[in-house]
């Protein structure tokens, strides 16, 4: 799955520690996240899709080995 979660992060010129407290993981679960180590629960990437105010599709896609 890819995710686009440090050009939104970059666009409010917020930190993966501001994000991370923001929906309540550690910054660590974020990096994971950005880097494709960690594919977010359902609830999770929701979240992080409301913080940014953006649909979950905008915040992440598939890709075609998925």
């Amino acid at each position: 799955m890819k995710n686009n979660i440090r050009v939104e992060r970059a666009i409010l010129e917020m930190t993966q520690e501001q994000l991370a407290e923001k929906v309540a993981v550690s910054r660590q679960t974020i990096h994971a996240i950005e880097r494709g180590k960690y594919i977010p629960s359902t609830v999770l990437s929701l979240k992080i899709a409301r913080v940014f105010k953006k649909p979950v599709e905008e915040i992440f896609s598939l890709e075609d080995s998925d």
